[in-house]
């Protein structure tokens, strides 16, 4: 097998071709016919990395593993691919970085369902000589490196286009449902802050009625909005802050025949969301890249297991999509990307 070896974080961004619409895609690196780059560093080949997810059981965290797994075929890389079945099971993501120290792992990426309950797992990885790149999800304790979208800033992009779809429709000072998975989770927070800055931006008079949860139940969501249509006749807005939310939303506005008169928007990308933006149940989504998560984040674990310094943080931004964009050939990859369960 080839040895592969990096110089320095360059290469790191030598691997990331970005969209201009925004979406980022990963592609391989150059090497000489030996299997290295020109200069120094450490082998990768071989290196032994684990990938756990929030979850198996969406296609947002089944596209991050492929991503993974793509980046492992290329470079050689022995990857181990797990996560627990939901994003509210966080003791079995303790387990699973316990399982990987366990094993010996070189490094780990992790996407932590929490920002501090798995600190004192990752601190012991890293005691142990594991490097962990996060991704998705910072945590507050130390790691090699950090992959994720600055979630202020794309909740504020979704904020500014749900003032867009109210003042459309002459309702700049509607009531607004604000649909989350889960209490606590800092990238929730992020996107929350971020879409209601982006929302009081030239929509300072619309209202966020209430935060419903639905601990990622998707049955419970589309319960959760039908409730809040009826309880709420005027109400203008849906915003939902993962793709189990943004489902959700999409069926009970469906079934209510409300599409006309309440504004979703949504975040991620699963079938069910882009249905949705096709049908109409959907106003936009807030597109970001798993995919690319997973092959930037194994290699920059191998990157840290190497020797060799990934970057501190790297930002892949997302995009908003709608109907009118929803089937344009640039968006393809980015909305279909490849799924692997782990």
């Amino acid at each position: 097998m080839a040895r592969i070896r990096f110089v320095s974080s360059g290469v790191a961004a030598a691997l990331a071709v970005v969209f201009a619409a925004g979406g980022v895609a990963a592609g391989k690196a150059a090497f000489d016919d030996s299997g290295s780059s020109s200069g120094g560093g450490a082998a990768v080949g071989g290196t032994k990395v684990d990938v756990i997810t929030k979850a198996t059981d969406s296609d947002f965290w089944q596209s991050m593993l492929a991503g993974s797994k793509q980046a492992g075929d290329d470079f050689g890389i022995d990857l181990g691919l797990f996560g627990p079945t939901s994003e509210t099971d966080i003791e079995e993501q303790v387990s699973l970085v316990e399982n990987s120290i366990s094993r010996g792992a070189d490094a780990i990426v992790l996407a932590s369902n929490s920002s501090t309950a798995l600190n004192s797992a990752v601190d012991r990885a890293r005691d142990a000589g594991i490097k962990v790149i996060t991704v998705d999800n910072a945590i507050t304790t130390e790691a090699e490196g950090f992959i994720g979208t600055d979630n202020v800033k794309a909740g504020e992009q979704a904020g500014v286009r749900m003032c867009e779809l109210l003042t459309d429709k002459g309702q700049e000072d509607g009531k607004i449902l604000h649909e989350s998975s889960t209490s606590g989770q800092q990238v929730l927070v992020d996107r929350f802050n971020g879409f209601k800055s982006g929302l009081a931006a030239k929509c300072p008079d619309a209202e966020i009625i209430q935060t419903s949860v639905n601990d990622n139940d998707l049955n419970k969501a589309v319960s959760q909005v039908n409730d809040a249509l009826t309880a709420t006749p005027d109400l203008a807005g849906v915003f939902a802050d993962n793709n189990t939310s943004g489902t959700g939303a999409a069926k009970a506005v469906a079934e209510r025949n409300a599409a006309d008169r309440v504004a979703v928007v949504a975040f991620d990308s699963d079938p069910a969301e882009i249905a949705g933006v096709r049908d109409g149940s959907i106003d936009a989504i807030i597109v970001q890249n798993p995919f690319f998560f997973g092959y930037q984040g194994v290699v920059e674990a191998a990157m840290a297991a190497g020797d060799s310094t990934p970057p501190v943080r790297l930002d892949p931004g997302a995009v908003v999509i709608d109907k009118s964009t929803v089937d344009e050939e640039q968006y393809e990859q980015l909305l279909n990307p490849p799924k692997t369960k782990g």
